[in-house]
């Protein structure tokens, strides 16, 4: 019998920003979605903002120019969205 080791390697291979949802591709194929609501200055920003993302962080995090937008992949995973301003 013999077993395989899955190659985890949770650095950002690609981002989508739909209408509703912000889906982060990582290298070993798993797939992170979020509800874009979580991200108010993504879900705000226009198309071309949020297409424009670089990797961060050695790819453990995405950073939009644009917005000044900036998530990290541990966040993702853990199901945190972008801190409010407390009133």
């Amino acid at each position: 019998m013999s077993i395989s080791a899955v190659a985890v390697d949770p650095r950002v291979a690609d981002v989508e920003v739909t209408e509703k949802t912000l889906v982060v591709t990582l290298r070993d194929g798993r797939q992170i979605s979020a509800p874009l609501s979580w991200f108010p200055r993504l879900a705000q920003a226009d198309a071309r903002a949020k297409a424009e993302w670089e990797l961060a962080a050695a790819g453990h995090g995405i950073h939009w120019p644009l917005i000044d937008e900036d998530l990290s992949v541990d966040g993702l995973l853990q199901g945190s969205s972008t801190p409010r301003p407390r009133s």
